[in-house]
């Protein structure tokens, strides 16, 4: 049995601008290991590395340099053994709206070869919402509808992996918490980036931060949470002249960033070493709370990336 269903190995990728003299380095040796039944996000701005990376452990382009593992199989040496141990699902891009949900279904389950999907289908379908629509054209779907529809090909390919792009973006709140329930109960391996924090910070094991192609940091989200521990953020009640205290708060070097939340300010700073100095710029004003939070997800990605 393999350990590290998926594992990358100095994963490279440089684009070569069209039309002119200079190249894009969009990956920059990677080195990823991530373990059977591991939910691992991908965290990174756009241009960042992230659709590059999905591209080359699906087969959909080769690296320049490096290459990639998965199930055992080299993505350049064995692209079709590779593949068939995974389920891409990117947006609800890859449906055919002018077909029915079920003619979606029908054919992607026989183009990956899938035993019995005709009752798989239908043992599934009102799990996914969508029964009393299977028959209706996709385009007359809603945007949720169509990203459950496409989850639900996604899953009943039956597939090892699944990797996702954005699987929550553009969703209301309770098609959202559907999404995740579903991916907390799929059984393989989930791999998916986002932009959404909540989203990650609910679902994933493990995440890595990309920025210009670098990993600049991986570990469980209590792990990453530890290496910035030295910031802190505090919330701040204040009973008047918030305007006053906040343009006093910015004017000092040890605070990296201020929130203004109806009656409350939320002020990072740099590290403990500062609180004192920030309770002496607080005693000047009429202060009815203050309460320290925990630094989360999108905290540090706003701090390193």
């Amino acid at each position: 049995m393999v350990e590290n269903i998926i594992e990358t190995f100095n994963l490279s990728k440089i684009y070569k601008l069209k039309g002119q003299n200079r190249t894009i380095k969009a990956l920059n040796d990677i080195n990823l290991k991530i373990k059977e039944g591991e939910i691992f996000g991908l965290l990174g701005p756009n241009g960042s590395g992230k659709t590059t990376l999905i591209q080359i452990l699906t087969t959909l382009q080769q690296p320049t340099s490096g290459y990639a593992i998965i199930d055992g199989y080299n993505v350049i040496k064995e692209p079709n053994f590779a593949k068939s141990r995974i389920s891409l699902m990117m947006d609800h891009q890859m449906l055919y709206f002018r077909i029915t949900g079920y003619d979606n279904l029908k054919f992607f389950c026989k183009l990956y070869g899938v035993p019995n999907y005709k009752e798989k289908i239908l043992n599934s379908v009102k799990d996914f919402g969508l029964d009393g629509w299977l028959n209706q054209y996709v385009e007359n779907y809603s945007n949720g509808m169509k990203m459950k529809l496409a989850l639900f090909r996604s899953i009943l390919l039956d597939r090892k992996i699944l990797i996702l792009d954005e699987p929550t973006l553009g969703l209301d709140i309770k098609t959202r918490a559907f999404i995740i329930k579903k991916l907390k109960d799929f059984k393989g391996l989930i791999f998916l980036t986002s932009h959404n924090m909540s989203v990650v910070e609910k679902l994933c094991d493990r995440v890595a931060f990309i920025n210009k192609g670098n990993i600049i940091m991986i570990g469980s989200q209590e792990e990453v949470k530890q290496i910035s521990k030295s910031a802190i953020k505090i919330e701040v009640e204040v009973l008047k002249n918030r305007d006053d205290l906040k343009s006093d708060l910015s004017h000092l070097d040890f605070i990296s960033d201020i929130v203004d939340d109806k009656q409350k300010l939320i002020i990072q700073i740099k590290s403990r070493d500062y609180y004192k100095d920030l309770l002496l710029a607080l005693s000047k004003y009429h202060i009815l709370k203050v309460k320290e939070i925990d630094l989360n997800l999108e905290d540090l990605f706003l701090r390193y990336i």
